[in-house]
């Protein structure tokens, strides 16, 4: 028996090839918007556009009274240049779904169509089509715009050619790390390559930090939690015979513990200045702190597996593999409210080597169909669980 309508199922393969073929960048979503609010028009859900840029957010209802369940899809694509070879790649140059937003964003739209037919929705139901997620922005700029207003509870997902189609990966715990950037400004004193006791050299200064920055992970930080610190850039020097007299790092740093990220932000500042008051050098330190880990809690995560089992069954509900330092601007939401997070199975036969954000990523089609499924099925059972809290009697108070 198929997970939804055939009929269904097939017109979302084209939505997503639609979507796929005309990609659009964060803050840009504009044409990926009005396909949203067409699909909308068609099932006569009502919808707000213009939310925080191009958002989306469709309101399906339910029982009066109760918070609403609330679904998320991303929008955006990526600025990659296609590599796929196929038929309905990318027709803009250098820009890319290479994450699966086409894909997110066709589910909840398949989530809308089966909601839209169901007459006793035990919570009102609302939809959020998100902009900007891969600038980590849009889902604060959908919290400020109003999207989580009388909200009880929030869902998401993503796709991962880690898991065959089919599959749904349900977590307790960190199932998305914290993203930080640091930059690095060091300052010391330039001069003549033939003459390096006249320097105080930036690059040496600079490099000592790099690898020093590489022990906070390895020796200060327990291993039974992953982290990363990473240096992806450094700029320094203008010629090949002047020493340097400035230089500039920036990193990032991942975490799945909140603690564990304050104390590699705490380790970065403190090593960073060690160094350079070891050489005389000056430095600037500034952090940027990004999206916070995304974490199942174990209540959220046995609802979202009750919801993943009714969708797939309980063969097709899999465990998270390894321990995934990406980050998701989803955990915004969930530092509001309660939620969960899930992942789709797409892996394509064949093609399993090609990540997220690489040229030729794809992802299998079928996963259309659980992921609209799944929200279909966490909408209602979620639901309930409010719509039970909101009707369940007070406790009569002792005297």
């Amino acid at each position: 028996m198929p997970l939804i309508p055939e009929p269904l199922h097939h017109r979302l393969i084209q939505l997503r090839r639609v979507l796929h073929e005309y990609p659009e960048l964060s803050g840009q979503e504009a044409n990926t918007a009005a396909v949203i609010c067409k699909f909308l028009e068609g099932l006569a859900i009502k919808y707000r556009a213009h939310v925080a840029g191009h958002g989306v957010v469709a309101e399906i209802p339910g029982r009066a009274g109760v918070p609403c369940v609330v679904l998320r899809a991303d929008m955006d694509a990526l600025p990659i240049q296609e590599d796929t070879g196929l038929e309905f790649a990318s027709v803009h140059d250098g820009i890319m779904h290479a994450c699966g937003h086409d894909g997110h964003t066709t589910m909840l739209l398949g989530a809308a169509a089966l909601l839209s037919e169901e007459k006793d929705l035990p919570a009102p139901v609302r939809l959020i089509f998100q902009p900007a997620e891969e600038k980590g922005i849009g889902a604060l700029a959908m919290i400020h715009a109003g999207a989580l207003e009388g909200a009880g509870m929030i869902f998401g997902g993503h796709l991962d050619r880690h898991y065959h189609p089919g599959g749904i990966v349900v977590a307790e715990g960190a199932v998305n790390a914290s993203s930080d950037n640091f930059t690095i400004e060091i300052i010391g004193q330039g001069a003549h390559g033939a003459r390096p006791h006249e320097s105080i050299d930036a690059v040496v200064v600079g490099s000592l930090m790099i690898m020093a920055l590489q022990t906070i992970v390895s020796r200060e930080v327990d291993p039974a939690r992953p982290s990363v610190v990473s240096v992806g850039q450094f700029h320094a020097g203008t010629a090949p015979n002047v020493i340097a007299g400035q230089a500039k790092l920036e990193g990032t740093v991942r975490a799945q513990d909140p603690t564990v990220r304050q104390q590699l932000l705490a380790s970065i500042r403190r090593i960073a200045e060690s160094i350079a008051q070891l050489h005389g050098a000056k430095i600037q330190v500034v952090v940027t702190e990004g999206t916070p880990p995304l974490i199942n809690t174990p209540d959220m995560a046995s609802l979202a597996r009750r919801a993943a089992v009714t969708a797939v069954g309980e063969a097709n509900v899999l465990p998270l593999k390894t321990a995934n330092m990406g980050a998701e601007d989803f955990s915004y939401y969930m530092e509001k409210i309660p939620g969960a997070y899930v992942r789709f199975g797409g892996q394509v036969p064949g093609k399993e080597g090609y990540p997220a954000h690489s040229s030729k990523f794809d992802f299998d089609e079928q996963a259309l169909a659980v992921g609209a499924a799944y929200f279909q099925a966490v909408a209602r059972i979620a639901g309930q669980r409010l719509s039970e809290q909101t009707t369940r009697p007070l406790p009569c108070m002792q005297v």
